[in-house]
């Protein structure tokens, strides 16, 4: 009974996915049952038991070609046995009639197996005859995907083919104009990286892989170099690309199109239902095939060989999961928040209340699902790795705290404190939807805006308000402070603006989805308000709740706002994400005589206002260790309502009786502003506190520390803890999460783990040490002249660029040098222009000045 039930299911899916068991108008029956195959004596050797003593063997399902040939082998087990138990049995059969592709069920579980590719694939529906016909014309050759030679001009190569041999390039003078000009694309080093990490991972047979980046290194630009890597070498015949926002899509197709569309095809799904199969590249959110079950209905199995999910912790999330899980074949996914922020989830005690068990959920899945379930990505590159790298900015920080929001965040909402009629102190907490309902009153946001108005970076071209982008409770609270903001720029720039420097930007304004991508193409209600040549969004500020967070993309922004608190880190990365892109502004000005006149115009610095105390709650707070319990969601148990009273910053405040409400003006309590360095923040920070308890618990390791033998200490290191797969901890690594604007060696970095030295010196700090003993050695009788040769000693250290310019003799090229002039050359005595290169070279180590 138990096959018999088996069968039937396969039946129902068999025909569900348009195979026949008799003739019809759609075509000749295409399914043989019980076929009767002949064995090899090998076969049946090899087989023993399984066969007893017969000389053949019955297929249970063969499933023919359009052409009547055999093309799919179905082993067919009983509902309470593995489908697996059939593998050998079905390859054998499959051998014998010259198959490629095998299927094995027992009614509820099915297995998808290439036999040129590698091991069966669990699939949750059967393939179509169609589907695997175009699948079978595509071979896969595993080896080459690992043994494609893959530069950095690999996708330039696509782009331009003969790029290398253009005047253009050639010439390096004009060489950078010809690599704007046409578009150009080159892979950076840690892009490469990545490629490489997928190239060495299939090379070991794995075929899911997982790519943490951080926001604003370049993920569609790396998913192009996959992307062509995988269809250049034949492992892929067609690519799904699997966004979780509309946004995204139009983002995805415009970056595909404009670096393969020379050798590939792009389009978006729902733009090309009839055609889609006539692209290489296909992308899509994954709410657009959720829907209705679309991706069961349209699609085969086997429609797509490599599958990749942008934001893969959302795009994989809930039911898209199940879109995910549909097609056959590798697997990418895309994530710029780490694991690390969510760990060790206790699945014993999970505590479904707190949001961040939920956040502990979603990573633990996402990284199992990509063949990570240790935690340990196939590639990372964090926030502190592009910052120290050039490519990326911390923000600085604006801690803006009223009355009322400092004292707010617990694990579960605002908290405001009381002592109640018997003296005891209580705490009455509100949810995150009740924030703007109690706690923004008219003064409170007219403070809000006024602080952030004040205090916002300026645009450095055409002075006025930045592009921001701000972050509101609710639909309701965006439309708040839109208007607010909009009456304040009338009185800042009289006759500027007609209710257009804030627009509100939420799911519930039409063509709110365009309205992003205009603010990223500057003319969000126009643009060019200030100056006719500087194209510029004439709208400033976008006010949002959720719909600029994950990959949206605007380098010129200059201001974030966080005018809600944040309880989860991954919103709070992503938000943080939206400012971290470097952008010259310069590039948007259409008058040269102006641009050549206009100096400091690349974005270096982006200011994150936190009305919240978010950046402390996440720098301090949160305890990234073990599983938080939740306060009770209620004080006294009092109802809510009445009149307001006074408080929220103390410890005596709101009658109980009676919920707080804040009626009066609201006062500024603090504001500080901070620049994030290149330590980075807390939550950028724990990779090297992980690498500090590893070596602590090691036993040789301290012990050979303690006994002063650096030879052996450092050489084990490197051997048997960098690079390994429980953590990929490297020296690189750890000097950038160390946050020293220096080159730091192990044995410093051990040494201060120990307790052997206090801390790390600073860059300047070893640069005094050198330079004195510089003077102790040489006694420089030139008083005056110490501070120019102190200030030439520092950067003929530091810098490989005035080395360079001195060795060459280019001394024209000081007068546009960052840090040394042509004045300040002048100003060092002669003897010590000579001697002071001469003295670096022989006594001074240069790579502890690197960054």
């Amino acid at each position: 009974m138990s096959e018999a039930a088996a069968r039937i299911k396969i039946n129902k899916l068999l025909e569900e996915s348009g195979w026949r068991f008799f003739d019809s108008d759609e075509g000749r029956a295409n399914i043989q049952l019980e076929l009767n195959t002949k064995l090899t004596p090998d076969d049946l050797a090899t087989l023993g038991d399984n066969f007893g003593k017969k000389k053949d063997g019955f297929v249970d399902f063969l499933l023919l070609n359009e052409s009547g040939f055999p093309f799919i082998v179905l082993e067919a087990k009983a509902e309470e046995k593995s489908p697996l138990d059939g593998k050998e049995q079905a390859r054998r059969y499959a051998k014998s009639l010259n198959c490629r592709f095998i299927i094995l069920s027992n009614g509820n579980l099915h297995y998808f197996w290439d036999l040129e590719r590698g091991n069966p694939y669990v699939i949750t529906a059967f393939p179509e005859p169609e589907s695997v016909a175009s699948y079978q014309k595509v071979v896969p050759e595993p080896s080459r995907l690992f043994s494609e030679k893959v530069e950095k001009d690999f996708v330039a190569l696509t782009q331009r083919p003969g790029y290398a041999s253009e005047a253009g390039w050639v010439n390096e003078d004009e060489r950078e104009e010809y690599i704007r000009s046409n578009g150009l694309r080159f892979l950076r080093d840690y892009q490469l990286k990545a490629v490489h990490a997928i190239q060495k991972a299939a090379e070991k047979g794995k075929d899911r892989y997982l790519l943490e980046m951080a926001t604003g290194t370049g993920k569609t630009l790396t998913s192009a170099a996959i992307i062509k890597l995988f269809l250049k070498t034949r492992n892929a015949k067609r690519v799904l690309f699997l966004v979780d926002r509309l946004e995204l899509e139009d983002q995805a197709l415009k970056a595909f199109t404009k670096i393969l569309a020379n050798d590939y095809k792009t389009v978006i799904y729902k733009e090309n239902r009839g055609d889609w199969h006539h692209a290489e590249i296909v992308v899509s959110t994954v709410q657009s095939f959720l829907f209705n079950n679309k991706y069961r209905d349209l699609f085969s199995p086997t429609d797509f060989d490599l599958v990749i999910s942008d934001e893969a912790h959302r795009s994989i999330g809930g039911n898209a999961r199940a879109v995910f899980d549909y097609f056959i074949g590798y697997k990418l996914g895309l994530t710029a928040t780490p694991r690390d922020y969510l760990k060790k989830f206790d699945h014993e005690n999970p505590t479904t209340k707190d949001p961040r068990e939920f956040e502990r959920r979603v990573l633990l899945d996402t990284y199992r699902t990509f063949g990570c379930d240790d935690g340990i990505p196939t590639f990372r590159y964090s926030l502190i790795d592009g910052v120290k790298d050039g490519f990326l900015i911390n923000p600085t920080v604006v801690d803006a705290r009223s009355e009322i929001t400092t004292q707010l965040l617990s694990d579960a909402g605002f908290v405001v404190t009381f002592t109640d009629d018997e003296g005891e102190e209580q705490e009455q907490t509100y949810k995150q939807r009740e924030f703007e309902k109690r706690f923004f009153s008219p003064a409170t946001n007219q403070l809000f805006c006024k602080i952030f108005l004040q205090h916002a970076l300026r645009d450095p071209i055409s002075k006025e308000i930045g592009k921001s982008i701000i972050f509101a409770v609710s639909q309701n609270h965006a439309s708040t402070l839109t208007q607010i903001l909009n009456e304040m720029a009338d009185v800042m720039y009289p006759g500027k603006y007609q209710s257009d420097f804030a627009v509100q930007v939420t799911s519930r304004i039409p063509n709110a989805q365009q309205m992003t991508v205009n603010f990223t193409n500057n003319n969000l209600l126009g643009s060019a308000n200030f100056l006719s040549a500087y194209k510029t969004s004439k709208a400033r500020v976008c006010v949002t709740v959720g719909m600029m967070t994950t990959g949206y993309d605007c380098p010129d922004v200059l201001n974030l706002g966080l005018f809600r608190p944040i309880f989860s880190p991954t919103d709070f990365i992503q938000i943080k994400g939206r400012g971290t892109r470097k952008h010259n502004f310069k590039d948007d000005l259409f008058d040269d005589d102006l641009k050549a006149t206009l100096k400091d115009t690349e974005k270096s610095a982006f200011k994150l206002f936190d009305y919240f105390a978010n950046c402390e709650y996440f720098e301090e707070e949160f305890d990234y260790d073990q599983v938080l319990k939740l306060p009770p969601t209620s004080g006294s148990g009092t109802e809510p309502g009445g009149e307001g009273g006074s408080g929220g910053g103390g410890g005596t405040g709101p009658d109980p009786r009676v919920v707080y409400q804040h009626l009066g003006d609201d006062i500024l309590a603090d504001l500080q502003e901070e620049t994030i360095g290149f330590e980075g923040m807390r939550i950028d920070r724990e990779f090297y506190a992980a690498f500090e308890e590893t070596v602590r618990q090691n036993d040789f390791i301290a012990e050979t520390v303690e006994a002063g033998q650096w030879d052996r200490v450092i050489d084990y290191v490197n051997r048997e803890v960098f690079d390994k797969p429980s953590e990929y901890y490297s020296l690189e690594k750890l000097r950038r999460a160390a946050g020293v604007d220096r080159r730091l060696t192990l044995r410093e970095i051990l040494e201060k783990i120990f307790g052997l030295i206090p801390r790390f010196k600073s860059k300047d700090e070893l640069l005094e040490e050198e330079f004195a003993k510089f003077v102790a050695d040489y006694k420089p009788d030139e008083a005056e002249a110490i501070p120019a040769i102190k200030t030439f000693f520092k950067a003929y250290a530091t810098s490989d660029q005035l080395r360079h310019i001195l060795s060459s003799r280019q001394l024209t090229q000081l007068y546009t040098h960052p840090a040394f002039s042509i004045a300040d050359l002048q100003a060092v005595p002669e003897k010590y222009r000579v001697l002071i290169p001469e003295y670096i070279k022989d006594y001074v180590s240069l790579n502890q000045f690197a960054a």
